[in-house]
């Protein structure tokens, strides 16, 4: 073997254990999407990058699993096609967790309960029944539980719906007079009301559901891994500092922030495993 020979295999051997030693580092970065402009879970920073109750809940995630979650702000619609094509591990925008939904993705434990919000110009009339929306168009966010909501009770309480790709488009609608009301997250429609003046929260649906992260319904040990992190963050108080800040109040005894299920998942959908757990919290 010639010098060169030599030196051009020891170059090799050294190339081939760094890419050896850098796998594990790579595999330590988790993907994920968020809709940017569903305030106040995320939105856009004035310096760059995004800020938010998801966005936090994922920095979180990410000191307990000693992982990076690298988190990409998109149309809430494009989320679930990105998952189903690997480009994102899970999602973390608030994902509302349905029985149709359970049949075609696997969910974390709930961190967070969810009704249906309404919001309006103040100059309007309050709409405080569902009886009130006939005769009236709402706005949605494409591809949101509010899109399945809509679709399946339009032709019952009469009201016409408009889609829109973000959540920031479908209300800017109701301030251009383009529509009677936004249908939106309760946290999100309280959130819209208090930061402009000339909009205001009025109906509340209750649904008794939660908000959770999605994944493949082939990737149990993913959900099951970040669903022992959010127990963690609930014993620890940690999950309950970032309601505190974004949503203005500590979570109330018996919700869902404040309760550590059992099993993995959310009880009562596909996919949930009931089996005991140990929390196992570094």
């Amino acid at each position: 073997m010639t010098h060169r020979t030599i030196k051009h295999s020891l170059i090799a051997v050294a190339a081939a254990s760094l890419a050896a030693f850098s796998l594990p580092a790579m595999a330590q970065t988790l993907k994920t999407g968020i809709d940017a402009t569903f305030a106040p879970h995320a939105m856009a920073k004035l310096g760059g990058g995004l800020q938010g109750f998801n966005i936090d809940l994922g920095e979180e995630l990410g000191k307990k699993l000693g992982k990076k979650i690298e988190i990409e702000g998109t149309e809430f619609s494009a989320l679930i096609p990105g998952l189903n094509a690997k480009k994102y591990d899970f999602i973390i925008a608030p994902v509302t967790v349905t029985p149709e939904r359970s049949k075609t993705m696997l969910f974390s434990d709930g961190y967070l309960n969810t009704d249906y919000g309404f919001v309006q110009k103040k100059s309007a009339p309050d709409i405080k029944t569902v009886e009130d929306l006939k005769g009236k168009t709402i706005t949605l966010n494409k591809g949101s539980a509010y899109e399945s909501w809509a679709r399946a009770n339009a032709e019952k309480y009469g009201f016409k719906f408009d889609v829109f790709g973000t959540n920031a488009d479908a209300v800017q609608a109701v301030l251009a007079g383009r529509a009677d009301a936004n249908m939106s997250g309760n946290t999100s429609s309280a959130w819209s009301a208090k930061q402009n003046p000339d909009l205001k929260a009025t109906l509340v649906i209750s649904t008794g559901l939660v908000w959770a992260m999605a994944f493949r319904l082939d990737d149990k040990p993913l959900r099951n891994e970040l669903s022992m992190a959010i127990k963690c963050m609930k014993q620890d108080g940690s999950l309950a500092k970032i309601v505190e800040k974004w949503l203005g109040e500590k979570p109330k005894p018996g919700s869902v922030a404040a309760t550590i299920t059992p099993g993995y998942g959310v009880p009562g959908m596909e996919g949930y495993d009931p089996t005991p757990v140990t929390l196992k919290c570094s």
